[in-house]
């Protein structure tokens, strides 16, 4: 599943008018952690598909959103419910660490 990717001009609409949650992944091409936790967001987006939204945002063509939600380092992960940040992870660590932060918010869309 490819995770699809919001841009400045798209962020209000798609993120913060979201009627479901929305994880957020601020990454760039260039950036080696970024990669490492790709395949881990993408895990993720198909894991969830059914209660949240799963999207990525490249932080060097979309400086504005990144500035205004006080990214300083990437990657960094943040869930967003009804348009308000209730929750981040930056670095790269392992999908438990994503999944026991972001649990409250989370429902699986199937069981394990």
């Amino acid at each position: 599943m490819s995770v699809p990717q919001v841009i400045d001009s798209s962020f209000h609409e798609d993120v913060l008018k979201s009627d479901c949650p929305v994880l957020v992944d601020f990454w760039a091409p260039w950036c080696g952690p970024c990669r490492m936790i790709a395949p881990v967001i993408e895990e993720i987006a198909d894991d969830y598909k059914d209660s949240i939204k799963v999207v990525k945002l490249n932080t060097d063509k979309n400086p504005t959103t990144a500035t205004k939600y006080g990214v300083r380092s990437i990657p960094t992960v943040m869930i967003f419910i009804k348009g308000e940040k209730v929750g981040a992870v930056i670095g790269a660590v392992p999908k438990s660490t994503l999944l026991n932060a972001f649990d409250p918010y989370l429902k699986k869309s199937h069981d394990q």
